[in-house]
């Protein structure tokens, strides 16, 4: 399935360009057995001309059969390519970029290839609860590894301490699993299964 690059985006989100539109699809809790609750899940990517991905993933619960039973939960954030900030980006808060764009060519985006001939990229998440994630990892062509760095809690929020997610395209449909340190039910024994999907693009 051949990937469309919109042409109004700016040079630093092309090797992101492959998540960018709307997915469907059903998963399973946990580790994906027989007795795994399933959901339903909308997840959408979009850009507005700045270097980052806008993300939302709203999930359902449903029956077996793909009924939506209620909603499970919200989650948003920015996808990036992790690299040092300069005078052209925008931020902090409102300060505007320049209208150039700090990395202006293919060429000034090749640079910034790791040594696994991928890039590095920075995700941050936030979840309802007084939950967010901030992940750095590698997208290198159509597969995408993250690790959390810091999670932040608030002060009633639940146990949660840790989480890898790995997302890949395959046969044009995403395939994302994520494995969470949570709840107090994985002391000493690391990441455990939390989710899986297989999602569709919507045309």
């Amino acid at each position: 399935m051949p990937i469309e690059i919109p042409t109004d985006l700016t040079p630093e989100l092309v090797p992101l360009s492959w998540l960018i539109g709307e997915w469907e699809g059903r998963g399973r809790l946990g580790s994906g057995d027989e007795d795994s609750e399933h959901f339903f899940q909308h997840v959408s990517f979009t850009h507005n001309g700045l270097p980052y991905l806008q993300y939302r993933a709203e999930s359902w619960l449903t029956d077996d059969d793909g009924t939506l039973l209620r909603p499970l939960t919200v989650e948003t954030g920015f996808w990036a390519l992790e690299r040092k900030q300069l005078d052209a980006d925008g931020g902090p808060g409102l300060v505007p970029a320049d209208i150039v764009p700090a990395l202006k060519s293919a060429d000034e985006v090749e640079a910034l290839r790791n040594k696994d001939g991928g890039f590095d990229i920075s995700v941050s998440i936030s979840h309802p609860g007084g939950i967010s994630e901030l992940y750095y990892g590698q997208i290198k062509g159509p597969q995408i590894q993250l690790t959390t760095d810091m999670v932040m809690r608030g002060s009633h929020s639940k146990d949660y301490s840790a989480a890898t997610r790995i997302f890949g395209l395959v046969d044009g449909n995403l395939l994302w699993r994520w494995d969470v340190a949570a709840g107090g039910t994985t002391q000493g024994k690391g990441l455990e299964a939390h989710a899986s999907a297989f999602l569709k693009k919507i045309v």
